[in-house]
């Protein structure tokens, strides 16, 4: 026999998940300890629970998974085969209808090409303190992507409108905005993307006190600190539209001590939903208005959970002894936000969790 722990750890199914698909009568452990509830499986049900897997990850839907599974230690293989086709002719039609969408949206990108482009090819000067700016990168800095096949996420957005400059990052499951006040004259909107290494130069030349100047002109990018520069091409892309993105300070808010908030984080418990998935807190605000961290058996259905690391990082680029934390529905981003600044936060997409 096998515990619920060596199975998940066998089949690359997550416990949550196990226990998921035991409610729903899909893979029924062989045996429950009636003291302690804890679910014990036969040998036999690893083969089972390793198709089980592969079916999941294939996007099979619920009640085919079910039959699959009746039907897949039978003589009789038919149904299995049936359903193997049915599924696959199902995903195929699907990606053949997804490719004539993405056809028709990017025919209209193409028309709106040159509009886009031109917010790139404006020139901008102005000034701004150094450590202003030094704070407002640091504050995205956390939240750029690694992720080669999306080079437009790869750097940080910077977004000049009058005499305000945005900073922008994501990574898609995270997001950051911060802002600083800059002098310049006749400063036209204008929208580039820094990538991570310029700036990261940039960033290493803000260490003294006195005003820097940033210029932009056409898709170059200058920064000018004392006698010293950094500068370079900006990147070739368009970032995505982060104020469409932003959520509305709604929810559930509570302001938490960072020191005390990190310390509970680090010691309290942490979940996986499955083999190589990312660590999980999940948080709940309680009728006093404390944030918590939940324990194991804590089922409030309005607990969120979130990727524990990146919780970590956003509390670290928060850079104050105290911050607001906005929790809504479990399906809404978590907003991180300064007491004194709210124009700059960051949020971060919560985690299902399996039921």
């Amino acid at each position: 026999m096998r515990s619920i722990g060596e199975l998940a750890a066998d089949s690359g199914l997550g416990v949550s998940t196990l226990r998921f698909y035991d409610r729903a009568g899909v893979l029924v452990p062989a045996w429950v300890d009636p003291v302690s509830g804890y679910r014990w499986y036969a040998p036999e049900q690893l083969e089972e629970a390793r198709v089980l897997a592969r079916l999941r990850r294939a996007g099979m839907p619920l009640p085919d998974i079910r039959l699959m599974l009746a039907g897949w230690s039978g003589p009789d293989t038919d149904l299995v085969r049936t359903l193997l086709t049915t599924h696959l002719s199902r995903l195929e039609k699907g990606l053949s209808d997804a490719r004539s969408e993405f056809s028709a949206l990017r025919a209209l990108l193409d028309h709106r090409e040159n509009g886009m482009t031109s917010l790139r090819l404006t020139t901008a000067q102005l000034s701004t303190p150094a450590t202003e700016l030094a704070a407002a990168l640091d504050t995205v800095r956390f939240a750029v992507s690694t992720d080669p096949e999306l080079p437009m996420l790869g750097g940080i957005l910077f977004d000049i409108e009058g005499e305000i400059l945005r900073f922008a990052a994501t990574d898609r499951y995270r997001m950051a905005v911060a802002q600083v006040r800059a002098a310049g004259q006749d400063v036209s909107p204008v929208r580039v993307i820094v990538p991570t290494p310029l700036a990261d130069a940039m960033r290493a030349l803000l260490e003294g006190e006195g005003p820097v100047r940033l210029s932009v002109d056409g898709d170059r990018v200058t920064l000018d600190a004392g006698d010293r520069q950094a500068a370079g091409q900006c990147l070739d892309h368009e970032f995505p539209d982060y104020r469409r993105l932003l959520p509305q300070a709604t929810g559930r808010r509570a302001v938490v001590d960072v020191a005390a908030f990190r310390k509970a984080l680090e010691a309290g418990p942490v979940r996986t939903t499955e083999a190589g998935a990312p660590r999980l807190s999940v948080l709940r605000v309680d009728d006093e208005g404390t944030v918590v961290v939940c324990a194991d058996g804590d089922e409030d259905p309005n607990r969120v959970a979130v990727n524990h690391e990146f919780l970590l990082d956003a509390l670290a680029a928060g850079a104050r002894d105290e911050l607001i934390l906005e929790l809504g529905a479990p399906t809404a981003p978590i907003g991180i936000r300064r007491p004194d600044d709210e124009d700059t936060f960051s949020i971060l997409m919560p985690v299902r969790l399996e039921d």
